[in-house]
């Protein structure tokens, strides 16, 4: 069973990410869930689900792929896939391709498995896949392996500044 983070006496998590401090400094509403992770998994997302005991729709991976040149953030549930060609086309671009890991781990500031779409290091073009909307809350990395945060989705689209658009596959 996952178990909550401590917090600090600012109501801070205790050994904070830079997304679990953006979220703080926002003032919404997020529970973070912390489990063991295992670094023989095979899907970081479908590891948190089981771990969380949530369906894998509800839990989003971040992704990111280039869109004409241009690093842009992908947040789809963990039980689909990225379509690159709706991706590209949200974003008004022609060709997307995915990032190179190292470019993403040095644009996010986050190790891959461990990359969340909130507090990067540079703020990102971002796209939230449209299924996120009809959920309650959906959980998103946050910002290491073996931690997750759950936020409402309208907060998520609203701290990333992301579109919404339908960019996963089943």
């Amino acid at each position: 069973m996952p178990k909550k983070t401590k917090q600090k006496k600012d109501g801070q998590p205790a050994g904070g990410t830079p997304a679990t401090v953006a979220l703080t400094a926002s003032g919404v509403p997020f529970t973070v869930h912390a489990y063991a992770h295992d670094p023989a998994a095979a899907s970081y997302g479908e590891e948190a689900a089981k771990a969380l005991g949530v369906a894998p729709e509800q839990v989003f991976k971040t992704l990111l792929a280039e869109v004409d040149g241009t690093l842009t953030v992908a947040v789809v549930p963990v039980s689909g896939s990225l379509d690159l060609k709706a991706l590209a086309a949200a974003v008004g671009g022609k060709r997307a391709a995915m990032a190179d890991p190292a470019a993403a781990e040095r644009s996010t500031g986050y190790v891959r498995g461990g990359i969340s779409p909130l507090g990067q290091r540079k703020r990102l073009p971002t796209v939230v896949d449209a299924s996120a909307q009809g959920r309650p809350t959906v959980c998103v990395s946050a910002g290491r392996r073996g931690l997750e945060v759950e936020l409402a989705p309208a907060d998520l689209v609203a701290l990333t500044g992301a579109r919404v658009a339908p960019i996963a596959r089943s």
